[in-house]
């Protein structure tokens, strides 16, 4: 049987991630899908919708979603989903579980990894977090969860861009790819936006995409050339250090290219490794799984497309906190530069040490 694509959808309190499952659970976009809204709060699907009864868990819709909602355990939940789609009482292709607005989607992604039953029946396509372009600002300043669910966006979508002007968004926009380059970000008004921005992103894909901000990698390389201004540097330099000028934990990935953001120092900020040099397969298995060890708690989501010594495969690895799941991908093209890309998305992780212990792992 194929496994059932799975959304995790995100965002801060007031965000706007009702208002898109409402949309969802009404729209006739001929997706059959089973909404799990893990809570019941102030902000819940509209009453309209939902009958209400405590009894009554399961709601079909018009449209032939389903809709549960969840008080407990979210395992429970998805087997009981399964069970009925088994038993021929539901019929749904796809799941969207709505976690509560403070929620870290960590443990939530992680449950498709590690619980045997989940990964039977479930495959984790995307997180997808919504952001509020008029209190975003202030809530990632104030909440490690809002952050949190910035890093471990696939897809942010921006709601309330109408409230705010053209250079708050803008402003808004940086911060969140500084925080997350590979998140792609699109606005979304009143919860209207095609369904295929929402579903199948695939990003958990083990494939050999990694497309990261244009913007993030220009201010990459311009710090990258920065830090290099008084030191030669060979043709295969992948050096990307920074200096301790940028506050006192100079070894903390927030503060990186971050000189005309002072004040939004995030905890949580992404960082890239490039070189067109091999890496040594066993040194680089044993630092990457002493990095996991170390810094699997503060390490959000990572990805790399992997250059190795005397292969002529991609190798591609990526993870979720203490996670890491690695493949072989396709041939290196013969006029395709062939170059190791890794992405690091974390809290305060120390860039240098990681920069510094991949360097060593190279041929």
């Amino acid at each position: 049987m194929a496994l059932i694509p799975t959304t995790i959808l995100t965002g801060f309190l007031g965000a706007g991630k009702t208002t898109l499952l409402n949309r969802i659970l009404q729209e006739d976009h001929g997706h059959k899908i089973a909404v799990i809204e893990n809570e019941f709060g102030q902000e819940n699907i509209d009453n309209e919708i939902l009958v209400q009864d405590s009894n009554e868990q399961i709601v079909e819709m018009n449209n032939g979603c389903v809709c549960c909602t969840v008080r407990g355990d979210l395992i429970v939940a998805l087997s009981k989903l399964i069970q009925q789609k088994n038993e021929g009482k539901l019929s749904f292709d796809r799941v969207i579980i709505e976690t509560t607005g403070l929620a870290n989607p960590g443990p939530v992604a992680q449950t498709f990894f590690v619980d045997e039953e989940v990964g039977t029946y479930y495959m984790l396509d995307a997180v997808v977090t919504v952001v509020d372009a008029r209190h975003g600002m202030q809530q990632l300043d104030e909440h490690e969860e809002a952050q949190r669910q910035v890093g471990f966006a696939d897809k942010i979508l921006l709601s309330k861009t109408d409230l705010v002007d053209a250079e708050a968004v803008a402003a808004l926009r940086a911060r969140l790819t500084r925080m997350n380059p590979r998140a792609p970000i699109s606005a979304v008004d009143f919860g209207k936006i095609a369904i295929s921005e929402v579903l199948d992103l695939k990003g958990f894909n083990l494939n050999a995409k990694l497309d990261l901000d244009p913007d993030f990698l220009r201010a990459e390389e311009a710090e990258h050339e920065h830090d290099h201004e008084h030191e030669a540097c060979d043709a295969d330099c992948t050096h990307e250090h920074h200096h301790k000028e940028h506050g006192e934990h100079g070894d903390h990935a927030p503060h990186v290219h971050n000189h005309h953001h002072a004040h939004h120092s995030d905890d949580i900020a992404a960082f890239v490794f490039k070189s067109t040099r091999p890496f040594n397969t066993g040194q680089l298995d044993e630092f990457l799984g002493g990095l996991v060890q170390v810094f699997g708690p503060r390490m959000l989501r990572y990805k790399g497309v992997l250059l190795m010594q005397g292969a002529d495969r991609k190798v591609i690895f990526q993870g979720v906190h203490q996670i890491m799941g690695t493949d072989v991908g396709a041939k290196w093209g013969e006029n395709e530069l062939r170059e190791s890309k890794m992405v690091f998305i974390g809290k305060n992780l120390p860039k240098d040490i990681f920069i510094q212990g991949l360097e060593h792992c190279l041929v």
